[in-house]
């Protein structure tokens, strides 16, 4: 029988580790913390998004994205319920096409994955390091601090590398995964936080911290919006943050760790088109002549921003509205419409929902996930430099990589 060690139970390592089970392998699994799948309670608020109804090789990014397009469109949504159906999950698809447990517990997802595991008799060690792989012959030797903080090595005919990333270290993913696949002569694209709030240059974001609004947030390039996304917009002390900005971030920091100048735009209002605003302004400055900029403004949009945009678009706040001029409607306008802000970085690895970057595909085989390196090793997961949009679409990522590298093993 061949012996296969799986590093990492988490979302994509639990997976292999039941399929290749129910296929006849030795599986053992070696897992840093004391229980499997920790990363998974945080997800979707705690109700565990799994998988989206929409997913599709459109929401995957990387240096080169085209690499999920295989595996997801191999095992898309249906392959993904199908598994969960059968081992007791049912599913509720919710906004946006999230997809999750009926009962909304994220403790649903891992209870049945580990329910499963154990009727399958696959071999889990918690509290167990790995310090070592190294090839000899035609094994693999993996070198481990077990739960007793003794080295022990063991051998194995196939490896699975599903150790995650760097994104939520309390989680146990401390970067581990990068440094074993260095070790053995893997590339390692650049990594950053993903699914991750932006920090913002100039600060003065003290006053409008904690300020939350229906909004719209673009990236901009060459002063042309390429990514658009509608939801809550909050300001914090350090920036900016919200669904939208989380899901335009990891494009945001792709770009900047290229050494290309990032900015966001953010549309305060947007149901409401440019012309009908300004038309709105003119006729409410007009009437209501007796007051200043600043008090004009109060019911239009949120009062701790009126000062700092009144500072964007260099118009005094106390200035009266008697005294407004039509060219400083149309700037105040256009930025209720269109707020520039440059994007500066971003909160640390810990605060990311995924991290971005990491084994470079160039050494991977897309549709096996087997390295193009080493015979016998497999990458999974957010090693991988494969990163998903926020909405479930990275667990899915971690399902569907696994799936792949399980059904390619014989």
């Amino acid at each position: 029988m061949k012996k296969i060690a799986i590093v990492g139970a988490g979302a994509s390592g639990m997976m292999a580790a039941i399929l290749l089970k129910q296929r006849g392998f030795d599986i053992t699994v070696f897992e840093r913390n004391e229980k499997v799948m920790k990363k998974i309670y945080a997800t979707g608020n705690g109700r565990c998004n799994f998988t989206n109804r929409n997913v599709g090789p459109k929401n995957y990014h990387g240096e080169n994205p085209k690499f999920a397009i295989s595996t997801i469109k191999k095992y898309g949504y249906d392959e993904i319920i199908d598994f969960f159906n059968l081992i007791g999950i049912k599913e509720i698809i919710l906004e946006d096409g999230k997809t999750y447990p009926m009962s909304l517990q994220a403790s649903s997802i891992v209870k049945q994955m580990e329910l499963t595991a154990e009727n399958e008799k696959v071999n889990i060690l918690t509290n167990t390091y790995v310090k070592d792989i190294e090839k000899i012959n035609e094994k693999y030797k993996v070198t481990i601090i077990n739960d007793e903080n003794n080295l022990e090595s063991r051998e194995f005919d196939y490896i699975i590398i599903s150790t995650g990333g760097r994104a939520m270290e309390k989680s146990g993913s401390d970067g581990n995964g990068y440094r074993l696949m260095q070790k053995l002569g893997h590339s390692i694209t650049k990594t950053h936080p993903g699914i991750v709030q932006l920090k913002l240059k100039d600060g003065g974001f003290k006053d409008m911290s904690g300020v939350k609004f229906p909004g719209a947030c673009y990236l901009i390039d060459k002063n042309k919006k390429i990514m658009e996304e509608k939801s809550d917009i909050l300001f914090t002390d350090y920036g900016i943050s919200g669904p939208g900005i989380l899901q335009i971030s990891g494009e945001c920091m792709r770009r900047l760790n290229k050494g290309k100048e990032v900015e966001i735009s953010i549309d305060i209002l947007p149901e409401i088109e440019e012309n009908q605003l300004g038309d709105f302004l003119t006729y409410n400055f007009m009437i209501n002549q007796y007051k200043t900029l600043k008090e004009g403004l109060i019911g239009i949009i949120h009062d701790k921003l009126i000062e700092n945009l009144c500072k964007y678009v260099k118009i005094n706040s106390n200035i009266n509205l008697s005294e407004i001029s039509k060219e400083e409607i149309h700037r105040l306008t256009m930025a209720i419409k269109d707020w520039r802000f440059k994007v500066i970085g971003c909160k640390s690895e810990k605060d990311g929902q995924v991290t971005c970057g990491g084994v470079s595909t160039k050494e991977i085989n897309p549709k096996t996930m087997e390295s193009k390196l080493y015979k016998g090793v497999y990458i999974i997961g957010e090693l991988v430099d494969i990163d998903g949009d926020c909405g479930g679409y990275n667990l899915h990522w971690a399902w569907s990589s696994a799936m792949a590298c399980a059904d390619s093993i014989n």
